[in-house]
Parts: C-alpha cells; sequence; structure tokens
C-alpha cells in the first residue's frame, strides 16, 4: 500500500509542478492580460471553496471514498482536453471552472484514505507525502528548459497525459484502504463551533491567501528580474526539496515540539519569506535562501495542518474535514489571494503585493498564539 498510495502523489503534485509555476506563462502566451492570468488563476483556487465539500459530503454517506477519487480524476482528466478547442479567455475559463471542480475534488478524499489507512500511525503520512514533492520537483526541473526552449504553447499537451496517469495511479488503491465509520457520533456543526476548530481554519484561510502572489506571479515576478525560465523552474523545484526535507522529519519533530509551537514558526518563517522576496529579488542569493524557507512556508505548515485536521474531525467526519482544509485554505484563500495579487500588480506593484503577503501572515500568527492552544492529544 505504501507504493500504491505514494504513486496517486507523485503524479497528482507532478501536475501542480506544471500548473502552479507555468500555466502563468501558458496564459500570457494567449495574450492574456496580467489581471485576466489572476482571475483565471482565482477560478482554478475557487472551485476548492465547493468542490471538495461536495464530494467529501457524498463519500463520507455512501462510504464510496476510493469511488469518488477515480470518477473525480477521470473527469478531471477528460474536461481538461477542452483547452485544445480555443484560445477565447471565457472558454478558457469555463473549461478551467469544470476542469477543477473535478480535480479539486480528488486530493482531500486521497487524504482522508491515506489517514484512515496509516490508522495510529498517522506521523507516517509525511514518508508517503513526500512522493508528492517528488513529482513536483521532476515536473517543475524537466519543464523549465523544455518550455524556454519550445515554448508555452507546448504546456497543454504535456498536462493531459499526467491527468491521466493521476485516474490511472487511483485504480491501484483498494477502497479498504479508505475505512468508513459510523454517523453516529458529535455533529458537524458542533464540531465548527469549538474555537480551536475555527482559529485553524482562520489560519489555514490567511497563510494560503498570503500564498496567492507566490503561485500565480512568482514566475511572471522574477522574469522581469531577469531570471531565466531555466534558472526559475529550478528556484521552484529547491523549494519543494527543502519540503521534502521537512516531511522526512515531521516524524522526529511532531513529537518532540508539538503542533503549536511547529505552526507558530511556520507561520514566523512565512513571514520572513515574503519580506525578502519583495525587498531583494533582485538577489538570486537571497531568492535562493526564501526558496529554502518553503520547507516552512508550505512543508511544516501543511504537515501540522493535516495533523490537526485528523485529530479534530474525527470518524466519519475526516472526508469533510480534510475537504473543509483544503477549500478554505487552498480554495478561498487561494483564490482570494490570486484575485487580489492580480489588481495589486498593476494597482500599486509586485513588491506590494508580497508586503501585504507578510501582512496577512502577521495576523495568521496572532490567530495561532491566542486560538491554537489546546487539541486532542496522538
Amino acid at each position: 500500500m505504501y507504493w500504491r498510495l505514494s504513486g496517486f502523489y507523485l503524479f497528482y503534485f507532478a501536475s501542480l509542478g506544471a500548473l502552479v509555476p507555468y500555466w502563468s506563462l501558458y496564459l500570457k502566451s494567449l495574450d492574456f492580460s496580467v489581471t485576466e492570468i489572476g482571475q483565471l488563476f482565482a477560478i482554478l483556487m475557487g472551485t476548492k471553496i465547493v468542490a471538495p465539500n461536495v464530494w467529501g459530503w457524498i463519500a463520507d454517506h455512501t462510504g464510496h471514498r476510493m469511488a469518488i477519487v477515480r470518477i473525480a480524476s477521470l473527469l478531471a482528466a477528460l474536461a481538461f482536453l477542452g483547452v485544445f478547442v480555443s484560445s477565447d479567455f471565457w472558454w478558457i475559463a469555463l473549461v478551467m471552472t469544470v476542469f477543477s471542480f473535478f480535480w479539486n475534488a480528488s486530493l482531500p478524499q486521497f487524504e482522508a484514505t491515506t489517514m484512515s489507512h496509516l490508522g495510529g500511525e498517522t506521523h507516517r503520512y509525511s514518508g508517503i507525502r513526500l512522493w508528492g514533492s517528488v513529482g513536483f520537483i521532476v515536473a517543475v526541473v524537466v519543464l523549465g528548459p523544455v518550455l524556454g526552449q519550445f515554448g508555452a504553447g507546448y504546456l497543454p499537451y504535456i498536462l493531459a497525459p499526467v491527468f491521466l496517469l493521476i485516474w490511472l495511479s487511483s485504480q491501484l488503491v483498494p477502497e479498504s484502504a479508505a475505512g468508513h465509520l459510523p454517523l453516529d457520533q458529535e455533529r458537524l456543526r458542533d464540531v465548527l463551533r469549538r474555537p480551536v476548530v475555527l482559529s485553524l481554519l482562520a489560519v489555514c484561510f490567511l497563510v494560503q491567501a498570503s500564498h496567492g502572489p507566490y503561485y500565480a506571479f512568482f514566475t511572471l515576478y522574477l522574469e522581469d528580474y531577469g531570471y531565466s525560465t531555466a534558472l526559475i523552474g529550478q528556484l521552484w523545484a529547491l523549494g519543494v526539496l527543502a519540503e521534502i526535507g521537512v516531511f522526512l522529519l515531521m516524524p522526529m519533530l511532531l513529537p518532540r515540539f508539538g503542533a503549536r509551537r511547529l505552526l507558530l514558526a511556520a507561520v514566523a518563517l512565512t513571514i520572513l519569506r515574503w519580506l525578502l522576496i519583495a525587498g531583494f529579488a533582485a538577489s538570486p542569493a537571497v531568492i535562493l535562501f526564501a526558496q529554502v524557507l518553503h520547507a516552512a512556508s508550505f512543508g511544516l505548515y501543511h504537515a501540522v495542518a493535516i495533523f490537526l485536521v485528523h485529530r479534530l474531525f474525527t470518524g466519519a467526519h475526516q472526508g469533510r474535514g480534510q475537504a473543509l482544509y483544503s477549500s478554505i485554505s487552498f480554495g478561498a484563500g487561494g483564490a482570494a489571494g490570486s484575485l487580489a495579487s492580480g489588481y495589486l500588480w498593476t494597482g500599486i506593484g509586485p513588491q506590494a503585493m508580497y508586503l501585504l503577503s507578510a501582512a496577512a501572515s502577521l495576523v495568521a500568527l496572532v490567530v495561532v498564539y491566542a486560538g491554537i492552544r489546546t487539541y486532542p492529544a496522538d
């Protein structure tokens, strides 16, 4: 089961490694403006607000979690083929809406499957999830020189087969891995009223909103400073390589320091990262160090968040707990950050985007300190 679970993460995040750094270049090759690119990225993130919760509810009530993953993966692969039909802005917006509605549905349910399969060994999650980071690195390193030589217009031809591989890998994970628990337990609305749960979801929203300028415009931002496409790809890969290092260390870090301390450290280092990118983009050495901080701003943050969601949303709420985490953080937070950054770039400038990202992360740090003090023990 280790390799079956890891295989899905490998291909899923390989597609993310192609989309996140290079989709803006593809959209730019279609002559879309910076504002339009921000809007299209907001669609990609925004469907995470609805899709994971719809599919999470179905999975929790039917007990067929892996069936949901397989159906969503197949429909996402088919929907993406629409990009080959037309390059009109509204058509691309429609295709991205339909595609991302299904693409964003599968990962939260697969996360719940992985955590359910691990049972009492949830500390092993990061050892499985790190293969997603490997897939991201391979995609971003390989595609940088390829797109630099042949052009960003080739990106859809590379992505389409990867989405098919996601669906194929989902066939290897049996339904029994997901498990299914009875529904006679604390109501979800009561779980959501707990202050620690509200605080965690607020932090997730703020941290991912602060990543909006990074995911949508980091490649274009560095291009304006003269960085080559190949070098930008290597910088993206460096960030994810640092993330893998954290995933490998999590089984030791979590028991020793606890989730709250690690989350405080992750958010504090996120603030530092955005300040460095805002003020020192012309310095390759500083940008290199800022990319190493991806280990904290995503790797450490994500591993702790997944752990806390698993502890706070128990039993039959596992699927919807992971769905809420995905929709509020990567969905609402990512969409808000991407959409706002498109307007901020043209309004007050790209450096100001990252300063506001640092400000959002500072608010998140305060919420962690004041609101996340107790949670169910490991």
